[in-house]
């Protein structure tokens, strides 16, 4: 949403039907290179299926969505996804978890090496490359789905509510460990989340989702300034303000489908 920075993504006009059933209706977006974003709002409102259109695993009935120059036309490689579920390969190990997407690009050798041993070091797991998902805590699986995507050396890094399942104290932990990747990495984000807390603490922008049918309700550039305390009054007011603008999507009535 930085005007100084040409979009990473362009959506315009995007809806998406399942059948009858209107999921996504009229949505523009603009994200930069290296912006981090998060869509906000309840269930139902469109978040996650505005995310797979992104990703390319739904596509729109209406408008266009372009990463780059390029219209989306499926799934790639420049798109990396982490889902709420750690999604990973119980058979592999760590190591071969990371490694599997570069594997695929036909890396090999010390090169596949290395590109493990850096992302694992980059979440903190380098001392568990030869361990299998189910010796590790829900926390650690979680950062091993985050090592194995940037692994893959996407432009975007695309997350489905991927500490949702975690306890607060965890999924505080991860949210300042993910921040710190981002700002090594420098790669642009989209990340959906329930959480308002979750939403301020994390983002440079705030897209305030509506259901009924889902739509953009409101985009909201957070200002408070990095590294973020979340007991700062800043924090809070910045919190209250995306909370009137998402209570506001609860008295307004949805359109007619």
């Amino acid at each position: 949403m930085n005007g100084s920075r040409q979009p990473k993504i362009t959506i315009r006009d995007l809806a998406v039907h399942y059948g009858a059933h209107e999921v996504l209706r009229g949505a523009s977006l603009d994200i930069a290179d290296g912006e981090f974003v998060c869509l906000l709002g309840p269930s139902g409102c469109g978040k996650t299926t505005l995310l797979n259109v992104v990703a390319g695993f739904v596509f729109p009935s209406a408008g266009q969505i372009v990463v780059g120059d390029r219209p989306v036309q499926g799934p790639g490689v420049d798109r990396g996804m982490v889902f709420q579920e750690y999604a990973l390969f119980p058979w592999f190990t760590v190591e071969q978890n990371v490694q599997y997407g570069p594997k695929l690009r036909g890396a090999g050798g010390t090169e596949l090496t290395a590109i493990s041993d850096r992302y694992l070091k980059l979440v903190g797991l380098d001392q568990h490359k030869r361990h299998y998902p189910n010796q590790l805590s829900g926390g650690q699986r979680q950062r091993v789905a985050i090592a194995r995507a940037l692994a893959s050396q996407p432009q975007i890094l695309l997350m489905d509510e991927p500490f949702g399942a975690l306890d607060a104290m965890t999924r505080e932990s991860l949210q300042e460990e993910l921040l710190r990747i981002w700002e090594v990495e420098r790669r642009t984000c989209v990340f959906v989340t329930h959480s308002i807390a979750e939403a301020v603490f994390l983002a440079d922008t705030i897209v305030i989702m509506q259901s009924h049918p889902g739509r953009i309700h409101a985009v909201i550039r957070n200002t408070v300034a990095r590294p973020r305390g979340r007991t700062s009054d800043a924090y809070f007011a910045m919190y209250r303000k995306v909370d009137e603008d998402l209570r506001q999507t609860e008295r307004q009535p949805g359109a007619a489908t």
